[in-house]
């Protein structure tokens, strides 16, 4: 869902910056809408989850984001955009959160970051879909028609409450806390030092991690149109090369996670998307760049998959959900900078220069890295 909406989103601006006279501004400003509607909803929901329970939120929000997707489909000026756009980004925000301490509670601790992750590929199946699926509504039916078919979801979010139960964790954990001071989830956040270090360096990892993926993937179709000349249909089976690859990264960091530890295994990813961009900004030909791009997608968003279990490991389950959520989302807020930053690199030196430069980030990443106690295997809290 998240993945097709970001997607759907940028298929259907230049229809819908046509149907209701939109400035250039007013139309960019819709994703921006959305961003900022995901991090207060993944704050929101995410508390409410570790009060609530996982299923009956992850279920309000998925109806939250289908019903003001729909609904956009009947906006009228740039007003209701605005106020449907936030409104979807709410319960956007809600799911990565929710459904990852949810996956993360209800596997075997010997499988945890290969359902985290995929959960995570579910991300990348929604790009796919929207590629697919946006460009043939949009030139038969139209926009509106695109919104419609994003509130389908909806339709889910009713099985999900009839047929899932709560995990055994935080059924566990809710029977516990009734005799005792409940903790504001936020808190725990930052219970003491050793927490708020970690909890920092959370941050930053999941910055850089969104930082590149929406660098990339906004700017890949034009850096390959600059570059050999592509189309932009053309450019798209490349970008949804990556995006596969991104698929393929997800589940190899799951099974990798879950043999040899966390640390090493973004170790290893960190060092495979260093070098990795910096090849592919020398490749010049389409069966390289082809290949490349799919390489580039292993490393550089494989890793998402294995935020899930990381942070479920990290913190107690009467803040799980509220840490996966609040600190993705937060890190969502900042990576959403990318394409700006990327434009303005791109000015002096070119997009080359700035897909480059992601390599200075990913090292980074690798010394965070270091702050981040190893807990594969270990029993949730």
């Amino acid at each position: 869902m998240d993945g097709f909406d970001n997607l759907m989103i940028g298929f259907a601006l230049v229809a819908i910056s046509g149907s209701l006279g939109l400035t250039t501004t007013q139309a960019g400003s819709l994703a921006t809408v959305t961003l900022v509607g995901a991090v207060l909803g993944g704050v929101g929901f995410g508390i409410a989850a570790d009060y609530f329970g996982r299923v009956r939120i992850l279920t309000w929000s998925i109806i939250t984001f289908a019903i003001f997707t729909g609904l956009t489909a009947i906006a009228q000026d740039y007003g209701q955009l605005v106020v449907f756009r936030f409104l979807a980004g709410l319960g956007l925000g809600g799911e990565f959160g929710v459904g990852m301490a949810l996956a993360a509670e209800a596997w075997p601790a010997a499988r945890r970051a290969q359902a985290t992750s995929w959960v995570g590929v579910g991300g990348q199946i929604g790009p796919l879909l929207g590629v697919l699926v946006a460009g043939p509504v949009l030139a038969v039916w139209g926009w509106r028609v695109l919104f419609v078919i994003g509130a389908l979801p909806a339709l889910l979010a009713f099985t999900i409450r009839r047929t899932l139960h709560e995990p055994e964790k935080f059924v566990e954990s809710q029977a516990a806390r009734r005799d005792s001071e409940r903790r504001f989830p936020l808190r725990l956040l930052v219970a003491d030092r050793r927490t708020a270090v970690v909890s920092l360096a959370v941050l930053v990892m999941c910055s850089i991690q969104t930082f590149g993926y929406y660098g990339i993937m906004t700017w890949l179709p034009t850096y390959l149109a600059q570059k050999v000349g592509f189309s932009v249909s053309k450019s798209g089976v490349w970008t949804a090369v990556t995006i596969a690859g991104m698929a393929i990264g997800m589940v190899v960091f799951g099974k990798l996670a879950d043999r040899i530890g966390r640390r090493r295994s973004f170790w290893i990813f960190q060092a495979g998307a260093i070098v990795s961009v910096l090849v592919y900004v020398q490749l010049s030909t389409p069966t390289p760049l082809l290949l490349g791009g799919a390489v580039l997608g292993v490393f550089v968003n494989g890793m998402l998959g294995g935020y899930g279990a990381l942070m479920a490991e990290l913190y107690p389950t009467a803040a799980r959900a509220t840490a996966q959520n609040v600190l993705f989302n937060l890190g969502r807020a900042i990576g959403g900078l990318a394409p700006i930053i990327f434009a303005l690199i791109a000015q002096n030196h070119g997009l080359g220069t700035a897909i480059a430069m992601l390599a200075i980030l990913y090292a980074l990443d690798m010394v965070v890295v270091l702050l981040i106690p190893e807990r594969r295997g270990a029993e949730l809290t």
